[in-house]
């Protein structure tokens, strides 16, 4: 009986490698799928709040007590208004209880945006 187990458990775990589910105090999860192929699928990180004033972007994001601005890489694609969007470099691994997560700041000089331009953040909500 041991010994199905262990070959059973041998057998699904090259299938695991390609997915991995990263869950955070907060009880959010988020998915992190490896490179297949050519093709990378980023998943988006999602946000509690965005706050624009014209100057400088804040975004309040979930957090394990290590995240900091450098956490995050985010694209901009022109347009009317500007589309942007916010990926997670870095996982945040700490065990800090931050249940209303922390700001994240950049300024719309650092981003490549004129003051006042419109700008359109295409990351999901988590409330």
């Amino acid at each position: 009986m041991r010994l199905a187990v262990v070959l059973a458990a041998a057998a699904l775990l090259p299938l695991l490698g390609g997915c991995v589910i990263y869950s955070n105090e907060g009880g959010e999860k988020i998915s992190i799928v490896a490179d297949q192929g050519t093709t990378r699928v980023e998943a988006l990180e999602a946000v509690r709040k965005v706050d624009f004033d014209g100057q400088r972007l804040n975004v309040v994001v979930g957090s394990n007590g290590c995240t900091e601005t450098s956490s995050f890489e985010v694209k901009i694609k022109d347009g009317e208004p500007a589309e942007l969007t916010l990926t997670r470099r870095t996982p945040d691994l700490c065990k800090a209880l931050v249940p209303e997560g922390v700001t994240v700041s950049w300024t719309y000089a650092e981003l490549g945006l004129e003051p006042g331009q419109p700008v359109r953040v295409l990351n999901p909500i988590s409330l």
